[in-house]
């Protein structure tokens, strides 16, 4: 019998009558009364197995990212360089994660998420082992490079993966498994310096580095194991004209272009102290070269066309770098100002940020219950701003609870964006590119790090300061402010306004 004729027999609508919403439950219906087998419902779908190495895997950028924070004034001693040099540890690690994360998004995209899952992980494993072997600060900054490019694959990998699944099952990612993702990332970030402070003060500085074996090896088999095999139309071709037409896909050039540009940028964002004005040019070259070559490619590395299109997008983009710009001047800033002037050890210096890494953790959580976006970024922003005014209080004598508390009001801003961001862009990303976009969204991170530790070069100097403390929380009011007036100035952020709402669909971007 014809499923239209099972849907009569029982009394069905006519099918112009039936919402797009129950199309997956008359399937399943149907397929189980053809005794076939139907496809597993959100829990099973989106179960521990599938999760456990796509959370492993997206915790090693960000506990990498911040792990360092305390670990940096004794690097800085062994190879008798200053704050302004050991800057380079963490500007190096997000300027190859700022190119590597839309490109590994385009990878899984095009030649499957979990190919690019696991060739990242075994990178992570390789940079681990340089970084600890490191005899000189050059290459100390090579292997935090190779870090940033292997940990650059997972977040994106794990968007792709979730959105393949939702697919292949018919029941669309619930908030609560973009949640978990969030978590693991603001989590490991948050409780990074923590552990780099434990690490540090126990094994010495180069712990840091291998403690990335060990879990990347781990990552890489749960990603072998439990991850479902890449789609057959997206294995790489093995004859000569197809593997041309991938590497066009990629892009080479533009990735180039943009690497680029960035790095003069960064170069001369590290030098404030004493500008490098002739970057600029080159800068400025660079990017209108990238321009003109995204408008013409057919496969551009960053699709400047979708993204006019898709203004809600780029303003997610914006307000994650603004924040994330906020978050870590205060998070490495606060970390160098607690051992140089506070006069805490690096173990000691952890577990002060200890609240923060709570609070943000239970934020995180709370963000991924919520339905809605606009509200949990509203009080991000608001918390933002008087977190760092709070920061404009203290002093080297300040007593430990005031430090306690300042870090405990700045964790939950880091908890609200990191889910509310996520969710955004999530619904906002074209279907057939969330993990390009997903990679975007951390490179505009990346961005915002990248300038905090610039600044932060450019306030501290060669030492950390109670003044220099001070100019950061005011740079945190002042970005706060910006960010509560572009959140509430967002239309596209209101309930039932289109591509927001809700995070489960498969995107209306583009």
């Amino acid at each position: 019998m014809s499923d239209s004729a099972r849907l009569g027999r029982s009394g069905a609508v006519p099918e112009a009558a039936i919402s797009p919403a129950a199309i997956p439950a008359a399937a399943g219906a149907l397929a189980q009364e053809a005794g076939e087998p139907t496809a597993p419902g959100p829990g099973r779908a989106f179960g521990p197995r599938l999760m456990a190495p796509l959370l492993l895997g997206s915790l090693l950028n960000p506990i990498n990212s911040t792990m360092i924070a305390t670990a940096l004034v004794a690097i800085g001693q062994d190879f008798h360089v200053g704050a302004a040099d050991t800057a380079w540890l963490v500007s190096a690690m997000y300027l190859a994660s700022a190119v590597g994360q839309p490109s590994m998004g385009r990878l899984a995209d095009r030649i499957g998420p979990r190919r690019v899952f696991a060739a990242g992980a075994l990178t992570v494993c390789a940079a681990g082992v340089l970084g600890t072997l490191a005899p000189t600060f050059t290459l100390l900054i090579v292997s935090r490079i190779v870090l940033g490019i292997g940990t650059a694959a997972a977040y994106p990998a794990a968007m792709a993966v979730l959105r393949a699944e939702s697919r292949r099952t018919g029941c669309p990612t619930p908030r609560q498994v973009l949640g978990r993702l969030s978590l693991a990332a603001l989590g490991s970030a948050a409780v990074g310096p923590t552990l780099g402070g434990l690490l540090a003060a126990t094994a010495g500085w180069r712990a840091v580095s291998a403690v990335n074996i060990p879990l990347a090896l781990l990552a890489l088999l749960g990603a072998l194991l439990w991850l479902p095999a890449d789609r057959k139309d997206a294995r790489p071709a093995h004859d000569g004209s197809a593997s041309a037409s991938a590497s066009a896909s990629l892009d080479p050039l533009g990735i180039a272009l943009f690497a680029a540009a960035l790095t003069c940028a960064m170069v001369f964002l590290l030098h404030l102290e004493d500008p490098q004005w002739l970057l600029l040019a080159p800068a400025g070259v660079l990017a209108g070269a990238l321009a003109w070559w995204q408008l013409r490619h057919p496969a551009p590395f960053i699709d400047l066309r979708m993204l006019a299109r898709n203004g809600a997008l780029v303003r997610t983009y914006l307000r994650h770098g603004l924040t994330y710009l906020v978050i870590y001047c205060v998070l490495y800033g606060f970390s160098q100002w607690l051992e140089q002037v506070h006069g805490a050890s690096s173990f000691q210096a952890g577990l002060i940020m200890l609240p923060m890494s709570l609070a943000a953790a239970v934020c995180s959580l709370m963000g991924a219950r919520t339905k809605g976006i606009r509200a949990p970024l509203t009080v991000a922003a608001v918390c933002l701003a008087l977190g760092s005014g709070v920061f404009l209080l203290l002093q080297g004598a300040s007593p430990l609870v005031a430090l306690l508390c300042a870090g405990a009001l700045f964790g939950i801003p880091q908890g609200l964006s990191s889910t509310g961001n996520q969710a955004a862009v999530y619904a906002q990303a074209p279907a057939d590119g969330v993990g390009a976009a997903a990679g975007l969204q951390r490179t505009a991170q990346y961005l915002g790090a990248i300038t905090a530790s610039s600044l932060i070069g450019l306030l501290y100097g060669q030492r950390a300061s109670d003044s220099g403390l001070h100019e950061i929380a005011v740079i945190g009011v002042v970005l706060g402010l910006l960010l509560l007036t572009l959140t509430l100035a967002d239309r596209s952020l209101r309930p039932g306004a289109t591509g927001t709402g809700t995070t489960t669909g498969t995107g209306t971007g583009g």
